[in-house]
């Protein structure tokens, strides 16, 4: 009989949180459950209600998971951009891609659907700490222009929208799959473009 490796508490909750991440990408959000994250890390039911105290929890958990690691990707992508080293369309595709291949826009809709509104504010507070320190004139929202927090809400509702419904809508259009990354872009550059 073979014993299993012990982990510390960091270790345990990470583990948790990526086993949780790819059942979400897999098989949706109404799978990320203490249960089915604890079969696939081997770990019991008990020690995860430790570190999560409910199903809940974890999901809140996830979500703040998933929002600090792609917001730390597309921080990396805006200074690029604005060295530029990279462009617009890399920062679209990175929030695009979070929502909807990285499975943040299924989870936003299964807890709202839940009732677990609560759990979207490490999500909401993640990205508005991402735009304070991408426009730190903007931070205490006294300044006239704050074009970075609007292009952030229409950045965040887009991508939220096309990975609900994108796919669907945009055939019943007849437009190309990806008709609302394209205007995301088209938005991003033309306000650069103002600003500059």
């Amino acid at each position: 009989m073979t014993s299993r490796k012990r982990l510390t508490p960091e270790e345990s909750r990470s583990s948790a949180l990526e086993a949780a991440r790819g059942l979400l990408i897999e098989t949706g959000p109404q799978s990320v459950t203490l249960k089915a994250v604890a079969a696939r890390i081997g770990r019991t039911h008990a020690n995860l209600l430790h570190h999560f105290g409910s199903a809940s929890g974890l999901q809140k958990a996830l979500a703040e998971h998933l929002a600090r690691t792609v917001c730390e990707t597309i921080i990396e992508a805006v200074r690029a951009s604005r060295a530029g080293l990279g462009s617009a369309r890399e920062v679209v595709d990175l929030a695009f891609d979070a929502f909807d291949r990285e499975g943040a826009g299924a989870l936003t809709s299964w807890m709202l659907l839940t009732g677990n509104e609560d759990a979207l504010h490490p999500i909401i507070e993640t990205i508005h700490d991402l735009v304070d320190e991408i426009a730190p004139e903007e931070a205490d929202h006294q300044c006239n222009d704050m074009r970075v927090h609007r292009d952030t809400l229409s950045l965040v509702l887009l991508a939220l929208g096309d990975a609900l419904i994108g796919g669907a809508l945009a055939k019943s259009l007849g437009l190309p799959r990806d008709a609302a990354r394209v205007r995301a872009q088209d938005m991003l550059e033309a306000s650069l473009a103002e600003y500059q």
